[in-house]
This record gives structure tokens, C-alpha cells and sequence, in this order.
């Protein structure tokens, strides 16, 4: 097993594709796919690229920590009680464990994420 993980950005595998929680949906109709691409220390820290079509969704990390690069595309985070951010392509950000707020879809988004729960 290497210890260097290069992302492949433009992943030609099929994706897993899904849907927001109904509970978490507040507008449009957004779609995702997840390239997972790694996994480490016993399912604790994954890594791989996430796409989302536009819409807007609550997000809530719990005891996840989740740190995002923007490959494409441009989002709108707000968190609770919070003003709102706005992140496109070549911007970096973390949401903490215990974040909620809202995730805003603008244009079409594909990021590089790294969770550790």
C-alpha cells in the first residue's frame, strides 16, 4: 500500500449517485455524484471528489470535520446565524464538526473533499 494518494480530478469511473435527504432538501431539484477515492485509518478519513447540481440543501457535519477544494462551479454557504460565503473554482474551505447551515448550489460544483469523523 503507497502512502501517496494522487486525486484524479476527472475520475472516468462511474460514480455513486444520490439525492439529498428529503429532510434536508429546501429548494430545486439538485443531483450528486461521489468518486470516493480513499480511505484510512479504519473508515475514519475518506477522500474523493463530490459533484452537485444546483439547488440548495441543509448541511449538517456533526462530528465530521470536512475540509473542500473547488475544482468548478461556485456555492453559497451560510451558516446558521451566520453571514453567507460565496466559494468558485481554486477556493479552499473546512466546516468544523458541529456546522450547520445552508449549502447553496449556484452553478453546477465539483470539489475535492477530505472528512475526518
Amino acid at each position: 500500500m503507497s502512502l501517496l494518494k494522487t486525486i484524479d480530478t476527472n475520475p472516468s469511473t462511474a460514480p455513486r449517485e444520490s439525492k439529498p435527504l428529503p429532510e434536508r432538501l429546501i429548494a430545486g431539484d439538485p443531483a450528486f455524484k461521489t468518486w470516493a477515492q480513499d480511505v484510512a485509518r479504519g473508515e475514519m478519513i475518506h477522500t474523493g471528489v463530490w459533484e452537485a447540481t444546483p439547488g440548495e440543501t441543509r448541511s449538517i457535519k456533526g462530528e465530521t470535520f470536512e475540509f473542500c477544494h473547488i475544482l468548478a462551479g461556485v456555492v453559497e454557504i451560510t451558516p446558521d446565524g451566520g453571514e453567507p460565503a460565496v466559494y468558485k473554482a481554486g477556493d479552499s474551505f473546512v466546516m468544523k464538526p458541529g456546522f450547520t447551515g445552508m449549502w447553496k448550489t449556484i452553478e453546477t460544483v465539483r470539489k475535492i473533499y477530505v472528512t475526518v469523523m
